[in-house]
């Protein structure tokens, strides 16, 4: 990731405090809490809810109150070709769906690359909005998580229930 100034602004939400970072262009990463604890931002960072981080902000609170299901706001996450082919993937799968990581692997165009596409969805710098979380292990398990298991759980679970109302 680029050491350039971001702004960055913390969101309280079900599942901890997310921290949002971004430039006047794009959003560039949302932290998960780490340890329960909201992540700190770099050196540098500026704290302030202008441009994309407030609009990612308001829509993350939408999408939390069950009131959206996809985000429209700019996105520049940094990663090698392979990694943003996953996370263009990633994108594509519905709310409230999940696919396996063997799918995701013939969705990138190389069916042989299960880990590779694991270990590109674990580098995911924008989780939620990259929806990493509806990625499921090949046997209907729900596999490794970033943000931890109960994280993953509770977004599949509010998705489901956004469904299901």
């Amino acid at each position: 990731m680029s050491h350039r100034p971001l702004n960055y602004a913390h969101l309280e939400t079900p599942i901890g405090t997310l921290l949002i970072a971004g430039d006047e262009q794009a959003i560039r990463r949302i932290f998960f809490p780490q340890r329960g604890k909201p992540v700190k931002p770099q050196a540098g960072w500026t704290e302030s809810a202008r441009g994309p981080v407030g609009v990612a902000i308001r829509q993350l609170r939408e999408y939390f109150a069950g009131k959206r299901i996809d985000f429209d706001f700019p996105l520049a996450p940094e990663g090698t070709t392979f990694q943003r082919a996953v996370w263009d993937q990633l994108r594509e799968i519905p709310y409230a769906q999940t696919i396996s990581y063997g799918e995701l692997a013939r969705r990138v165009g190389n069916p042989k690359a299960a880990r590779a596409v694991g270990s590109a969805n674990g580098a995911n710098p924008l989780p939620i909005v990259i929806p990493c979380h509806r990625v499921i292990a090949g046997d209907g398990s729900i596999g490794g998580f970033g943000g931890g298991l109960p994280t993953k759980l509770s977004l599949l679970a509010l998705e489901r229930r956004v469904l299901s109302v």
